[in-house]
């Protein structure tokens, strides 16, 4: 099972109840009918506002036609219920953000395209402070600095022991060139990102200037999550994030048109050993 706490478990579990019954071809009174129960709990049960008892998930799992998946089910069930996020003791982490947090630790891949800055998972102290600082100039000290060290641990599920993610990472060759105010916190930024690359579960590749042009990721950055074969059925999350909000598609339409753009921009982008030259050559550029 991967690494994950209760809060990506809970949406499992709702998500999995309503795709099941909507599968069997059947509606929440029929449900309430054979859990004897009401409607609202029902859907309690599929909005992740409540977990199922035991014989709750027997009892649907039969209904549903997929018996055999109870013990399985079971097991997800208790992880929602026993897990704790990690996040759980940093304060005043936005709620928004709990499944962002939750889907980096459970995810078994993470596919991202970054038109800006590197990806958050990447990001140096000193490089995550100034993209704060000009993102959200209102912040307080004691806000920033409560905000930096959340995504640095965030950073800690790239090199656990056990499941890291395989992480991809299509980069714009822009982001290389773009200035920080001091440009000893770029080069280490970009000397980090080469430090990564060697990671065998880190994989980033750049997109030229000069080849890529206007590509399929014209509309902007994302990140596609995909779980483990224990979530059984799940199309994973695309995750974007603009100046208003965070937002999380789970529509497996919307999610396969992601995937499908991820691999049209990484058929323009250069493959990792292209990259790691790339980095390369612009940290002597900065550097010297």
């Amino acid at each position: 099972m991967t690494v994950a706490g209760a809060t990506v478990f809970r949406r499992y579990v709702a998500l999995e109840l309503a795709r099941l019954r909507e599968a069997a071809g059947l509606k929440r009174a029929q449900v309430v009918e054979h859990l004897r129960c009401s409607e609202g709990h029902v859907r309690h049960l599929e909005s992740a506002r409540q977990l199922p008892n035991a014989a709750e998930v027997r009892t649907l799992l039969q209904l549903f036609g997929v018996g055999e998946r109870t013990e399985g089910f079971l097991e997800l069930v208790d992880a929602a219920r026993r897990g704790r996020d990690w996040w759980a003791d940093f304060p005043g982490v936005p709620e928004r953000l709990d499944l962002l947090l939750g889907m980096e630790g459970a995810a078994a891949a993470i596919h991202g395209y970054d038109a800006m800055v590197p990806p958050g998972l990447f990001q140096t102290s000193a490089y995550a402070e100034q993209v704060m600082r000009a993102g959200a100039p209102h912040l307080s000290e004691g806000e920033l600095r409560a905000r930096i060290d959340l995504r640095m641990q965030r950073q800690d599920v790239l090199v656990r022991r056990l499941n890291p993610p395989a992480v991809w990472c299509l980069l714009e060759e822009s982001v290389l060139y773009r200035r920080a105010a001091d440009p000893r916190v770029l080069a280490e930024q970009l000397q980090h990102l080469l430090t990564l690359t060697k990671l065998p579960n880190v994989h980033i590749q750049v997109l030229p200037f000069d080849s890529a042009g206007i590509h399929a990721g014209i509309d902007g950055t994302f990140e596609i999550f995909t779980f483990g074969p224990e979530m059984v059925g799940d199309p994973g999350v695309v995750y974007t994030e603009t100046r208003t909000g965070d937002h999380y598609h789970e529509n497996p339409a919307d999610i396969q048109c992601y995937r499908d753009t991820w691999s049209l921009v990484q058929l323009q982008a250069l493959d990792p050993e292209q990259s790691r030259a790339k980095l390369a050559h612009r940290v002597e550029e900065i550097t010297t």
